[in-house]
């Protein structure tokens, strides 16, 4: 499967090491790996499921957090909220470059961080971990007596897996400060929690703690005689298997429901609700998908554009692309059109030519840059009046009827 090296910023502002695994022929749909505590994305159970995955049709972004393999930035600097941060910004990374995640995998601590991450990546569908403690602090045993003497110096060198790594008291004030299981219980994904019973580094009364804590959809898969680091490649080739197969029901064309014509018009547009936050939305159109919300100011999280601004979007992108068909159907000489918009409220009395003569009235300024040196006036002109001829802004002021029904 081919691999696609490349870096990040992470949300503290460092160069994180990246690999994506996609398939050799077309994506189905991208999944996010987080990997285990003080290991890096080239640890072997990372590498193989991703790979694994990638043969399945799933690409896989796999990286290094903060001060961990190729990485930049400094391990003592990070805490678990740092690592979620860091796992917001990679699927960030993926809905700029590529498409966000709908599937969210983590191993050991890296699932813990996944699970906390999880309501921060609104177009991820499913989540899968494998080993995950239920208590991020749970890590503080492979740090055995050294806990007081981090707490005391502030800053302490401890072994973990045979190598030196630099904790800080406030990786520790951190990790205490989770409270995972109540965000479990508020994921609203469907959820798939993998666990050895023989496990010895993270026990399987974890499994038990977040599959109670969870709400359907969720499944167990045992892993029967697998280790902490599925060291065995039979463990992460049934891992990969069990995955895949599991992930079907809810990502790829099982989300996104039959294939669509993209030719057909009209194509649906469907809004729902995340319930990440008060008014957040997730938006589909065809195989395309954004955030909804409104500003902090009214109480939502500013997540996405508002229903205002896609309005004014539609508007503005139907503006340019009308005199963009124009400009070439006529052999303009037109460069560029930048279209820029604002809405507001003004009182009826003060538009002289509107009908309405009482209360308030809806206002569209729309800002037209038209760029082309070679374009005379009279076809800069033309280009004006063309961009009242837009489709939607004829929608806009024209009759509009709405039917509105419940779905069945």
């Amino acid at each position: 499967m081919p691999t696609e090296r490349f870096q990040f910023p992470s949300s503290e502002g460092h160069k994180l090491a990246a690999a994506l695994d996609t398939p050799d022929g077309e994506i189905r749909s991208y999944a996010l790996f987080a990997h285990c505590f003080t290991c890096g994305k080239d640890v072997l159970a990372a590498k193989r499921i991703a790979v694994a995955l990638a043969a399945k049709g799933i690409a896989v972004l796999r990286f290094d957090f903060t001060g961990l393999g190729s990485s930049e930035g400094d391990f003592a600097n990070s805490t678990f909220s740092s690592n979620v941060a860091d796992l917001v910004g990679a699927a960030n990374h993926l809905r700029e470059t590529r498409k966000a995640p709908d599937l969210l995998i983590g191993h050991s601590l890296g699932g813990a961080a996944m699970l906390a991450a999880a309501a921060q990546i609104p177009e991820a569908k499913a989540i899968a971990t494998i080993a995950a403690p239920s208590d991020p602090a749970h890590v503080t045993h492979l740090l055995k007596d050294q806990v007081e003497n981090i707490r005391e110096q502030g800053e302490v060198e401890v072994s973990l897996a045979g190598r030196p790594f630099r904790i800080k008291r406030e990786f520790l004030d951190d990790i205490a400060e989770q409270n995972l299981l109540a965000q479990v219980a508020k994921l609203h994904k469907a959820l798939l929690i993998m666990h050895a019973p023989t496990e010895d580094t993270v026990g399987i009364e974890n499994a038990t703690k977040l599959f109670i804590a969870a709400k359907h959809p969720k499944s167990f898969v045992s892993l029967a005689d697998a280790d902490h680091l599925l060291s065995d490649k039979r463990d992460t080739t049934y891992a990969a298997d069990v995955i895949a197969a599991w992930s079907e029901r809810y990502i790829g064309q099982a989300v996104l429901g039959p294939a669509i014509d993209l030719t057909e018009v009209p194509r649906h547009t469907v809004v729902r609700e995340t319930r990440d936050s008060k008014f957040q939305q997730i938006v589909t159109t065809g195989p395309h998908r954004l955030l909804a919300d409104e500003p902090v100011a009214v109480g939502g999280e500013d997540s996405g554009p508002g229903p205002y601004d896609l309005v004014l979007a539609g508007l503005g992108a139907c503006t340019s692309m009308t005199m963009r068909m124009y400009a070439d159907r006529k052999a303009l000489p037109l460069d560029r059109v930048t279209v820029t918009l604002t809405h507001s409220k003004i009182y009826a009395k003060d538009c002289a030519e509107c009908e309405t003569r009482e209360g308030m009235l809806d206002q569209i300024d729309r800002v037209i840059k038209i760029e082309g040196p070679s374009l005379d006036a009279d076809q800069r002109k033309r280009l004006m009046e063309i961009a009242d001829k837009c489709p939607v802004h004829r929608t806009l002021t024209s009759e509009v009827r709405i039917v509105t029904k419940a779905a069945d």
